[in-house]
This record gives structure tokens, C-alpha cells and sequence, in this order.
């Protein structure tokens, strides 16, 4: 009996084995560069690390973050019947670079919305492990979702949490856009973490002119561009931050710019990730007369849609 019993139990193992590989082959097909997979279980350490972060009021005006914290923390609070997370990372890094004229804009919102490429990936790989696997069922999450995507990027052996709060992985630094795939199946987990590799590195600390990162691995939003530049509801830019824009108009990656681990990215060969035209530096003075209508047409699809057409033209003032 206690053989049969072993035998079933390695069996079971092995089929677990079988269809993870087979899962994350069709993500690769799919075009994601890395894949991992974990149990679907509480984010115990990193929902007390999220906790503290928000007692000291660095989320400033992103109240949604601290409406019910342990479901960002939990995945079966997402999705009950959660057993696993498929975690994947896309590369986006293009290798175009800003021109010295104010405007300049997150690479990460240069081409389509994040959001809608991952998003289109991972419904296409639910699809698929739905009609290979009948009693499948799953869940998307990119970043709309409340999982904490950084957290489950390092559990899954993607990458590391830099000192700029980023996730850098070896092949692509921190140019990925990260998401992830609950699904009601037991898989095979992955067991390391890649090591942090920053070493004694300070230069995103040292390059920040907000000083936004206020100690290795803690940024307050209160102080970053990013955050002033697209999450910010106020209608004018604080003063100090508006002194030290060098040049932004939407989002910042002066701490990503200089990081070691970004200046070797292969280009992505996704092409929905490719700049739109005006998006690498926007003109401010077109951004101040856009109206509606104009504006609509021009960021459909576009991730600086976050920002709202207040909000852009708010930063565009901010830049003359």
C-alpha cells in the first residue's frame, strides 16, 4: 500500500512537471521572456513591508492602495479557487533616447498600452490552457488587478527588487512589464530566488534630483516625478519637484537610465512596444493645445492616458 501510495504521489509530481513545462513553453510561443510559477498563497513578509510603506504616508494622494491591503497580499482573495501564479515578464526596452528638449516621456508609455499588450498574452495563454486542460479556470492580472506584480516577480525567480524598487532581471535589467496568470491547477513551483545583485551600487539614489528614493528599496511617491507626473490629482506641481523635472512630462526613468543592469537590454521584438510618433518627447506646447477631442484621438490605446488631459497639461505648464 505505502508503495502504490508512493508511486501515485510521484506520478502526480510528474504530471505537475509535465504541464508547467508545457505552460510555460506556449508563454515563451507567446512571447514572454521569462516565466515562473509559484503557489498561490499569502504575501505574508511583503504585505507587512506594504503596511509599514503606508503608515508613513508615502503612497500620498493613491488612496486606493490602502482599500483592503491583504487582498493585494493574498491571490485567493482575487481568486478564491487560486492554487498557482503563472508570473511572467515582457521585455519593452526600445533603443531610441530622448533629445534634450523638455518633453521627454517614460519609455514604458512610448508605444501601446502595457496593459493591453500583456493583457492580450496572458488571456491568449488562459485560453489555450483552458482547451488543453478542460477543468482549468484562471484569473489576469496586469497591475489594474490589486496583486502586488513586483513581489510575485521575485518569488517567481524573475529577477531581484533593486534599490530603486524596481525588479531587475539578469537579461533585460528592470525594461520588463510584469503580470500574472491565477490559475486553479497545482503545478511545479519554482524554488530560488535570484540574489540581489546591486551590490554597493547607489547610483539611483545618488541620480534621483527629488531624492525620492529616501533609503535603499523605499521610494516616496510624495517626492518622485513619476508619480507627480501621472498619479498626482493636484493642479499644479509642487514647487520643489517642479524645479527638478529636467525636462519630464510624463513619468521619469532617471533611476532606471543609470542602472548597470540597463545599458546591455536587447531590443524588444514586440512591435506594439515601438515609439508612436511625439511620444519620446512630446512638445509641450502641442500637449497645451490639445482639446478633448484631439486628445482622445491621439493617446488612444496609450498608457499616458493615466495622466488625463488635466493632468498633461498641468506637467506641460510646469515645463515653460
Amino acid at each position: 500500500m505505502v508503495g502504490t501510495q508512493a508511486k501515485a504521489d510521484s506520478d502526480h509530481q510528474d504530471e505537475r512537471a509535465r504541464v508547467s513545462q508545457l505552460i510555460k513553453s506556449q508563454a515563451r510561443a507567446l512571447g514572454f521572456q521569462k516565466i515562473g510559477i509559484v503557489k498561490a498563497e499569502a504575501l505574508s513578509a511583503e504585505h507587512d513591508r506594504l503596511e509599514e510603506w503606508l503608515s508613513l504616508g508615502f503612497n500620498g494622494e493613491m488612496r486606493w492602495m490602502i482599500r483592503d491591503p491583504e487582498q493585494r497580499s493574498n491571490p485567493r482573495k482575487l481568486f478564491s479557487a487560486a492554487r498557482s501564479v503563472v508570473v511572467v515578464a515582457l521585455n519593452y526596452y526600445t533603443p531610441q533616447e530622448h533629445s534634450d528638449n523638455p518633453g521627454k516621456v517614460s519609455r514604458y508609455a512610448w508605444g501601446d498600452d502595457y496593459h493591453e499588450v500583456v493583457g492580450d498574452k496572458l488571456r491568449e495563454l488562459l485560453s489555450w490552457i483552458e482547451q488543453e486542460w478542460p477543468e482549468a479556470k484562471g484569473k489576469v492580472c496586469v497591475d489594474i488587478q490589486p496583486a502586488m506584480d513586483k513581489a510575485w516577480a521575485v518569488r517567481a525567480g524573475l529577477g531581484w527588487l533593486g534599490r530603486h524598487t524596481n525588479v531587475i532581471t539578469e537579461e533585460y535589467g528592470s525594461w520588463v512589464f510584469i503580470g500574472e496568470l491565477l490559475l486553479n491547477l497545482d503545478l511545479e513551483y519554482t524554488d530560488e530566488n535570484v540574489a540581489d545583485q546591486c551590490g554597493s551600487c547607489t547610483l539611483c539614489l545618488d541620480a534621483c534630483p527629488t531624492s525620492a528614493i529616501v533609503q535603499p528599496y523605499v521610494v516616496d511617491s510624495r517626492k518622485c516625478i513619476s508619480y507627480a507626473t501621472i498619479e498626482s490629482r493636484a493642479p499644479e506641481i509642487d514647487e520643489e519637484i517642479a524645479a527638478n523635472l529636467q525636462g519630464w512630462l510624463y513619468g521619469c526613468d532617471i533611476c532606471q537610465d543609470v542602472c548597470p543592469w540597463n545599458q546591455m537590454t536587447p531590443a524588444t521584438d514586440e512591435a506594439r512596444f515601438e515609439p508612436r510618433e511625439g511620444n519620446v518627447n512630446a512638445s509641450p506646447t502641442e500637449i497645451l493645445a490639445l482639446t478633448p477631442e484631439t486628445y482622445a484621438a491621439r493617446f488612444r490605446r496609450s498608457a499616458m492616458k493615466r495622466a488625463k488631459l488635466d493632468g498633461l497639461q498641468r506637467n506641460a505648464r510646469a515645463l515653460q
